[in-house]
């Protein structure tokens, strides 16, 4: 995931300290039912579309411009599946980021996936049926995009 600008700066002052970041998921279906990944340029991995958003950006609004910016496949929203605090990451450089997840349900409308930016080395369609290797991230929010159930939150409180 590329660095947007506005971290930079903030990075600028804070150095590597813990920053608290809102950050977005996609689960996009295509008309078959099929799911979009991206092999991940800075991993290697296999994930779900996802981002920050820019500063005053809506969620949905981003996770719409994450997934055409990084496969070029559109997509609208659909309806929102989780939202959830994550743990903190620290990476390589020694940042530590803690994101709240907010993940949505997207479907397809155009485009054709394919690598549209830096930040994947593959991109393609899978059934879930027949998913490459992902971690317990992707597929619980896979899992979640497939049933009609109410927004998951974690209703225990840190009190």
């Amino acid at each position: 995931m590329a660095t947007p600008d506005f971290i930079r700066t903030l990075r600028r002052s804070i150095g590597h300290d813990l920053l608290w970041l809102p950050g977005v998921s996609a689960i996009v279906f295509d008309d078959e039912g099929r799911v979009l990944l991206n092999r991940r340029s800075d991993n290697g991995k296999w994930s779900l579309i996802g981002g920050i958003p820019e500063p005053g950006e809506q969620p949905a609004a981003c996770a719409v411009r994450e997934v055409e910016e990084e496969t070029g496949v559109r997509c609208v929203v659909e309806r929102v599946l989780v939202v959830q605090a994550l743990r903190p990451v620290t990476y390589d450089n020694g940042d530590t980021c803690q994101y709240m997840d907010i993940s949505f349900r997207c479907r397809a409308v155009g485009g054709e996936a394919r690598v549209n930016d830096d930040e994947s080395l593959e991109v393609g369609w899978f059934a879930v049926d027949a998913l490459p290797e992902l971690n317990e991230f992707g597929l619980l929010r896979i899992k979640q995009a497939l049933v009609e159930a109410p927004t998951w939150f974690d209703p225990t409180s840190s009190e």
